[in-house]
């Protein structure tokens, strides 16, 4: 099991009473491992303080504000690469196979391809693999904690660990281009409504899917997701 790759599963679960309790911990297992730099480190001590001591209703709702309203900085990584298209009901199929090929079975309501189950998963594979994996998706990555510095969010430094355990190799042209993007405002819950009612995800055996890979499936996050209109 790696601990660090499990501990920032826990990081960016959802806020609860236990896991504030367990924040303690997981700082100290952050704060040991020397794959991630001491700035990062520091900052992911300052983080796991935070949501330790933080008025639990109040780390919900920021979560909510950050991750589930704001499309640009979903932890859904299939949205980053298919939107709400037919193909991501197809290679969340297969990840779920991945899945049960390696004997993991996520204990949580949970789409396949949240990153804390993904980080999960990959906590019980080799490190290689792990890594390799986290390398595929780390524009994605680095972009994300780019939109988290540009809102001064203490979670961005637990996506600057995950690069840091991708090897820090992210394509250049295209955090830019993700950067580039314009955010989505939370708080506009009309134009919200409006994307999610644009499409939907269909759940269901692709005939040319296959099973492929973690990592090959996320190595097509190099390609833009499809362009949502607003309201």
């Amino acid at each position: 099991m790696d601990r660090t790759l499990k501990s920032l599963s826990l990081i960016l679960s959802y806020p609860s009473a236990e896991l504030q309790e367990a924040m303690p911990d997981i700082g100290a297992v952050l704060a040991a491992d020397p794959r991630i730099a001491p700035a990062t480190q520091t900052a992911l001590w300052k983080l796991t303080a935070d949501l330790a001591q933080g008025d639990l209703y109040d780390l919900q709702e920021r979560y909510v504000m950050l991750f589930d309203r704001s499309r640009t900085l979903s932890l859904n990584l299939f949205e980053h690469v298919h939107g709400e298209s037919r193909e991501r009901g197809g290679a969340m199929v297969s990840l779920i196979e991945t899945y049960r090929d390696g004997g993991f079975e996520p204990a949580t309501s949970e789409l396949p391809d949240h990153l804390p189950v993904l980080l999960e998963f990959l906590a019980t594979r080799p490190t290689r693999e792990a890594q390799e994996t986290l390398a595929d998706a780390a524009h994605i990555l680095d972009a994300l904690s780019g939109r988290l510095e540009r809102r001064e969010s203490g979670y961005a430094a637990a996506f600057a660990a995950l690069s840091a355990l991708a090897g820090g190799n992210a394509d250049a042209d295209a955090v830019a281009g993700m950067l580039g993007q314009p955010d989505d405002d939370p708080t506009d819950l009309a134009a919200l409504d409006a994307v999610w009612e644009e499409t939907e995800v269909t759940f269901g055996p692709d005939p040319n899917a296959g099973c492929p890979q973690v990592r090959d499936m996320l190595a097509l996050m190099d390609q833009p997701a499809p362009q949502h209109r607003s309201a």
